[in-house]
């Protein structure tokens, strides 16, 4: 659990290693925390190693990544700072699994490698605050973002370029507000969802492909389904790992909430709120290992886990 003092706008962060029991036998679980690292400024995001299962990363508020061993004491084990404003976002491959990527708010998404000093690849994907990048569960070289400017972007890291850099394979005007958040589908390779400021979820196909318009020099994907229910903004959306269909959100507007997107004609495809948190609700988590579970976080500082509806 990555976490800030004072809702990340000053002071110190903390990293907390938590583990659950009871997960068969009791009709609650029962959370411990093992481990508890204090950093210096704020930790806005994590990511679990896919190489070693003792390791992750932290986004930091002062610009930082920081490579962590939970069987380790009180110190990070590498640290990066070539970002020049908050990290606010790491995610780590699930296909080439010795690669991770950050997002910050100075509009670059980079590529790491954790045995490197410095990273491999900067891109400048954006010009405004990027909240997300997310490694392509399918693609091990294919990249999305999203960013204040109301887009997500996709990068495809083998297309040929005379830049440093690559150029996006496709921009997506996803929301007239912010888009704070996006997620791949696990078991659709083309699918994402992107959540925004304007209080929407959208579901995008990209091989579905429009022609570029007058307002745009590259195509854009088709949006096959809009959610619509939040009343403020939509802070996280994940996918389900064990159905293509299921979806969570988690929103400024204090709730959390199960979506369907393969629901018949006419059918809700709300499937359930949890609404006990008493602050904005920014984040969601489903469990690699048991379907119906699953963790949402607030600035109320609390972690709850939840039992979805299957």
């Amino acid at each position: 659990i990555a976490s800030s003092a004072n809702y990340g706008l000053i002071g110190n962060g903390r990293l907390q290693v938590a583990s659950l029991s009871g997960a068969f036998v009791q009709p609650k679980l029962v959370a411990n925390i093992d481990r508890i690292f204090e950093t210096q400024d704020a930790l806005f995001d994590l990511a679990w190693s896919e190489i070693h299962e003792n390791q992750m990363v932290t986004a930091g508020g002062d610009g930082s990544i920081r490579l962590w061993d939970i069987t380790l004491n009180d110190h990070p084990i590498r640290v990066w700072r070539e970002h020049t404003r908050e990290v606010y976002g790491v995610h780590w491959s699930n296909v080439n699994k010795i690669l991770f990527c950050s997002a910050s708010w100075d509009g670059s998404v980079r590529i790491w490698n954790p045995e490197r000093p410095h990273s491999l690849k900067a891109i400048p994907a954006h010009q405004n605050c990027i909240y997300q990048a997310l490694f392509s569960p399918h693609e091990a070289d294919v990249i999305a973002s999203c960013a204040s400017d109301g887009q997500a972007k996709i990068f495809d890291l083998r297309a040929p370029t005379a830049l440093q850099y690559p150029a996006p394979a496709m921009t997506i005007q996803a929301h007239s507000g912010e888009v704070l958040t996006l997620d791949w589908n696990k078991w659709q390779p083309y699918i994402i969802a992107t959540g925004g400021t304007d209080r929407m979820i959208r579901v995008w196909d990209c091989r579905m492909v429009k022609n570029p318009s007058s307002t745009t020099i590259q195509p854009a994907a088709t949006c096959t389904k809009e959610l619509m229910g939040h009343e403020y903004a939509v802070r996280k959306v994940q996918w389900g790992n064990f159905s293509p269909d299921k979806l969570a959100s988690a929103s400024y507007d204090m709730s959390f909430r199960i979506w369907s997107t393969n629901v018949p004609p006419g059918a809700p495809s709300l499937q359930a709120i949890y609404d006990k948190h008493t602050e904005f609700v920014v984040s969601c988590a489903w469990s690699l290992n048991d379907a119906t579970l699953i963790a949402s976080s607030s600035w109320d500082c609390r972690t709850h886990i939840w039992r979805a509806p299957l």
